[in-house]
């Protein structure tokens, strides 16, 4: 018997596993066909496009953390740019990927500042983020308003070629009524995505509803209790005589990773409640916040590995969360915290939720890089922003905010750096010129003033 593993016929990118109410993406396989790294073939003309015809996808991730940071820890000196940068305290979990992204300083949210409406800086942190647009304030009784979102503009130009055109998940729930800053409304505070200036869209925050909107799950799955890999069993069986050996190792090991989430997802589900402390603690949700956060990680990378979606947003928490953190000794609420007045047990305090918050990330980073695609690996073909529309929390300030980027963007951004901007560069600038690598560049969006042409590679 020959050793060889042929392919008797192609498989499509775009092929779904079907079953009674699933439809079920696919990682890449060999089978569909040698992708190269880079952006989208449409933009294989763009001056940013390495040399060669891309045809990986890049993708567009936002990973967004509340309350400021303790920037003295955070930030490197202004004079140690490029490669050699010393590493900053906070970003410790990341030493071993010190390679794989970029920390970038001096830019800022200018829309974000009170532009004499008073209070609301968590409310605008946030809500200016995405969209580099002054939130009107108001308590609800009168329309919310801000701008359309950098991620919703993506979502728009690329939607149509997956299955969803955008993710917007968090780690708490959006907060659609009342107010929550100084006459704002919780809408502002609870929101990062803008499908439109009118607009807000409401994350998801429960790991099987976010698992279902993936995968087409139904009711008649929950009813009978069986995984979405036995609805699809008949054509799992039929694909894997089409593809090669190390194809066949590929799907065993994507349908076991889904085995896996549903396993977690499950066993939560069955936990017996536990006494409901004073914070809304979203239901069906694991008890462990890490563990929380790790399944919402992996439902992104099962999100980016099927193509199912190439737009993300995460919000890790709401601005202004006064949630505690009992997993690692702090039990005084987050916003509480954030407002030190440098005092320095409530400085200890925060440094502490804000590398626990780093640990997350480094997992969400070391996942995406452990999955194959193309000639590269999910990370290398995607953009993986981390941040947060305030600075420093007890100052309320939106000037040098703490950002990371991650991620090659296809080859089109040079990772394992330090890049200093002068003071005041719009962060909307890096929304520009990931738009670039998105295929869906747009001549100009909120304040941004042009592009961040240090990043390209």
């Amino acid at each position: 018997m020959s050793n060889r593993s042929p392919i008797s016929r192609s498989v499509s990118r775009r092929t779904l596993l079907r079953g009674v109410g699933v439809a079920m993406a696919l990682p890449w396989l060999e089978s569909m066909g040698h992708l190269v790294s880079g952006i989208s073939a449409r933009a294989a003309a763009s001056p940013i496009a390495p040399v060669g015809a891309p045809a990986v996808p890049n993708r567009m991730i936002f990973m967004y953390v509340p309350n400021g940071k303790v920037m003295p820890d955070w930030t490197p000196d202004p004079l140690d740019i490029g490669k050699g940068y010393t590493l900053p305290p906070l970003l410790t979990p990341l030493a071993d990927m010190k390679d794989d992204f970029n920390i970038v300083t001096g830019l800022a949210a200018d829309k974000a500042r009170s532009y004499g409406d008073g209070g609301g800086d968590h409310a605008r942190a946030m809500s200016a983020y995405l969209t580099g647009a002054h939130p009107f304030k108001t308590d609800g009784s009168e329309p919310v308003r801000a701008g359309i979102s950098v991620d919703q503009i993506a979502a728009s130009r690329v939607g149509e070629l997956t299955r969803l055109p955008s993710l917007e998940i968090g780690s708490e729930p959006t907060n659609a009524a009342g107010s929550c800053d100084t006459g704002y409304s919780c809408v502002y505070n609870s929101t990062i995505s803008w499908r439109s200036a009118t607009t807000p869209l409401p994350k998801i925050y429960r790991p099987k509803e976010i698992f279902d909107r993936l995968f087409g799950t139904s009711t008649a799955m929950s009813e009978q209790k069986k995984s979405i890999l036995d609805f699809v069993q008949g054509e799992t069986a039929g694909l894997k005589n089409k593809v090669s050996r190390n194809d066949q190792r590929k799907l065993d090991e994507y349908f076991q990773s889904i085995r896996d989430i549903e396993t977690r997802i499950e066993r939560t589900a069955k936990m017996a409640p536990v006494a409901k402390p004073d914070y809304n603690v979203p239901a069906d949700i694991p008890d462990n916040f890490a563990e929380y956060m790790q399944v919402l990680c992996d439902l992104i990378v099962l999100a980016v590995q099927t193509d199912s979606t190439r737009v993300i947003s995460y919000v890790v928490a709401n601005e202004s969360s006064n949630r505690t953190y009992p997993e690692i000794g702090i039990h005084d609420g987050h916003h509480q915290t954030s407002h030190h007045q440098n005092d320095p047990r409530k400085i200890a305090m925060l440094r502490k939720i804000n590398t626990y918050h780093i640990q997350q990330l480094a997992y969400l980073l070391k996942k995406l890089k452990s999955t194959r695609e193309g000639d590269g690996t999910l990370l290398d073909h995607s953009m993986i922003v981390y941040g947060c529309g305030n600075a420093d929390g007890d100052r309320h300030n939106h000037d040098n905010l703490p950002t990371l980027i991650c991620g090659q963007a296809g080859g089109t951004i040079a990772t394992g750096r330090h890049i200093h901007y002068n003071k005041e560069t719009p962060i909307a600038n890096l929304w520009l010129s990931m738009l670039d690598r998105m295929d869906a560049s747009v001549d100009a969006f909120g304040d941004a003033t042009g592009r961040l042409a240090e990043l390209s590679a």
